[in-house]
């Protein structure tokens, strides 16, 4: 595994240090603990990511990718996943898809349960990509540097279409 940033071809999840997320303030909907592990271990076409999030909450808002496809294998808990219009009840041995696409492919984990929700993320890191929030309207841009993670987004802007400048905006200024 020359080149690669572990040598160790293994990773025990319980091992993992994890990153509490989630809103600046106190929120009764979101928070998660999480590790981004995937670039650790080399894998630079594939992200991998651990997730825990408590009874009641969600770790993300509902989303879709423009670039990236997404899978969750529900390793602990149950709760709903919410994938376009669809709620589906999903727990421990499940394997939620994601494909990138519009508003049709949002998706959101909500932990429904009495007990923790622990869950891996995989998905492809084509970079940048663009992130779509149906329920509040908004997007965000996303670029990542190389060697880190998602959580170490190098660039991100988050707004909404009508925030935006037209593209001819300002250009003849020079």
């Amino acid at each position: 595994m020359a080149g690669h940033a572990n040598t160790h071809p293994v990773v025990r999840l319980a091992d993992l240090e994890l990153i509490q997320r989630g809103p600046d303030r106190p929120s009764t909907r979101f928070g998660a603990a999480l590790n981004s592990f995937g670039t650790r271990l080399g894998m630079g076409n594939l992200g991998l990511m651990y997730v825990t999030v408590e009874p009641g909450k969600r770790a993300f808002p509902f989303h879709n990718h423009l670039g990236n496809d997404e899978a969750f294998v529900i390793l602990e808990g149950s709760g709903i996943y919410r994938f376009g219009a669809g709620e589906h009840p999903v727990q421990a041995g499940d394997v939620c898809l994601a494909p990138r696409g519009g508003p049709d492919t949002a998706h959101q984990l909500i932990n429904t349960g009495t007990d923790t929700l622990r869950y891996v993320g995989i998905s492809t890191t084509h970079d940048p990509d663009i992130a779509e929030y149906p329920d509040s309207g908004k997007f965000a841009a996303i670029g990542i540097a190389p060697g880190t993670s998602f959580m170490q987004a190098h660039l991100l802007h988050v707004g909404k279409r009508e925030d935006g400048r037209g593209y001819w905006d300002e250009e003849d200024l020079g």
